[in-house]
Formats: structure tokens, sequence, C-alpha cells
């Protein structure tokens, strides 16, 4: 990285930006003890979800287009760098064994690529072309949502990564830590804007700002997965069994629901071929597996209508 040059413009942006202020509640942070490090530390975290409380109307349209994509074909695709990339892939790659996802139906991209989630790639981020490429390779169409995560807001990569989507035709959301008023992205159909104030450490997005991001990330998806039916009051019943811990929980699940022994709760769950969603309509509702498969299907895959079909 040339170090040598002039870039006054960007340096008066970075500097104006809301994640690149001082945060007076640190000032003298240096000086502390290690317990007061952590008092400071937590009475700055204990901000970040009243942050995102305020943004739930926006996080709440989000939802209802990431839901309406992933019922007619589409996937969400999240693009990020550094920390935000980091988070948007965690996200995806954790939906598939949690909810039953298809692979690829939910993907993080980050600046970089894949060596970018274990050594920071940071120069990739600066090109918007690097992130409408990744749109491009992703074959991202107009039945896909698009979300850029980027606590600063101005990420060339995240930005060029949402425009290419909306050229494209899909929905764009964008989630940023600065503050409403300042976000100025052309082609966002919805943007989240949790602003925790600056950080502990100047500049340190990977704190505040990435604890927003998460909790944000973790309400589109598991919200979304519940608007689809896959959770059961509040259990997660479409979860596939793909190693022997998620085999247990399948079971734990089972016998939670219905009051069945460990025993019972394996035959039906090896009668359903592993799928809890038939196993628990076939023990609530009483009927075969070919009638439990019948009713998810007439039910969209929600189990608490499914048992409730014919009664």
């Amino acid at each position: 990285m040339n170090i040598g040059g002039k870039n006054e413009d960007l340096f008066k942006e970075i500097a104006n930006l809301a994640t690149e202020q001082r945060n007076p509640a640190s000032m003298e942070i240096d000086a502390k003890s290690i317990e007061e490090i952590l008092h400071i530390i937590n009475n700055e975290d204990k901000k970040v979800p009243l942050a995102v409380e305020v943004e739930i109307p926006y996080i709440t349209k989000a939802v209802e287009h990431i839901v309406h994509a992933l019922k007619n074909g589409g996937r969400l695709l999240y693009f990020g760098a550094g920390t935000s990339g980091r988070i948007g892939v965690v996200d995806a790659s954790e939906c598939p064994p949690t909810f039953g996802t298809p692979f690829g139906q939910i993907e993080g991209y980050i600046a970089g690529g894949k060596e970018a989630m274990f050594r920071a790639q940071e120069g990739a981020e600066d090109l918007e072309e690097n992130g409408a490429n990744d749109v491009i390779a992703a074959g991202t169409t107009n039945k896909d949502v698009v979300c850029g995560i980027a606590a600063s807001r101005r990420t060339p990569y995240v930005i060029g990564a949402v425009k290419k989507a909306k050229e494209l035709g899909a929905v764009t959301i964008y989630v940023t830590c600065t503050p409403r008023e300042s976000f100025n992205i052309e082609g966002v159909d919805v943007s989240i804007c949790p602003y925790v104030g600056p950080e502990v450490v100047m500049g340190s997005t990977r704190m505040k700002s990435g604890t927003a991001q998460k909790l944000v990330l973790n309400m589109l998806t598991t919200t979304a997965m519940i608007r689809m039916g896959k959770i059961y009051e509040n259990m997660m019943i479409d979860l596939q069994m793909t190693n022997k811990k998620l085999v247990e929980r399948a079971k734990r699940v089972v016998m939670t629901i219905t009051g069945l022994t460990y025993d019972e709760a394996t035959k039906y769950l090896a009668e359903a071929g592993g799928h809890v969603k038939t196993a628990i309509v076939m023990i609530k509702g009483g009927v075969t597996v070919e009638e439990a498969k019948r009713r998810l299907d007439l039910a969209d895959g929600f189990v608490r209508n499914a048992i409730e079909l014919n009664k």
C-alpha cells in the first residue's frame, strides 16, 4: 500500500464518519485498570440493543422482502468487507444446519474472497467494481434480495455490490451503523441504521458496530425462518441432522413437544426418515407418515397448521 500520495477528500470523508469519532467515555481508557476498562466496554455495549430497537420498523420491511424472495425461488445474499463481511458469511453459513435451508439459498460474500475470512484482505474493499463483479458472479437476479453490510456506510465494495444488484432488479437492503439522516446511498430499498455512537477504541467497528450488525442479521434470518414455518412454538423443527449433536437435538425436540420417551422419539424419527416436522405431525395428529407429509404440504410447511387440519 502506497502511503506517500495525498487523498485529502478521502481523509476528510473518513474523519467525518460517525464511526470514526472519539468516545468521551473512553478518553482515558489507557490509564484504567482491567476491571475499569471492562466496565467502560460493557456500558457502551448496553447501548447496542437499544439502537437496534429503533430500527425495528425498517427491519420489518426487510424481513417482508426476504420472506417473499425465499418463497418465490429467490435468495438472500450478503455482501460486506472485513468484520461486516465475516458477520454476513457466518449468518448465512448457520442457516442450513439450524433451519434446514438449501445450501445456496442464503449466502455471504466478503471482499477478498474466502481468504479474507481468516486473514484481512483490506485492500479488496477499495473498489466498487469488486463488489459489482461478485454480485455478477453470484448469478444475482430480480428474484433475489441483496443485503450490503458496512458499518461506516461508505465501503466501496459494498456500494458497488448494491448498485449492481439494483441494476439487475434485485431488492436491496443496507445495514450500517451511521445515523439515518446521513444515509445517502442510491438504489437501496430498505436501509437499516442502528446508530451505536463512537466506539470505545476509535474506529474499531468490530466492537459495538459489529455487535449491532450481528443482532440485525440474527433478526433478519431468524424472523424470516419463523414466518416460513421453520419453528414450532420456540423450537427448531427443520434442522438437518448432519452430526451427532443435531441427531440428539432432534430427538429432544420431538420428546419435548410430544412428551414421548427417548426410544419412542427415535422410532418416529426413523419412520419419518429423520424429518422432524413429519415426526411431530405424525405424533400430534395421530396420522401416518404419508398423511403427515400431505398435511405439511397443504399447510405450507407450518407444523401448527398441519396438526390442526381435519380436526
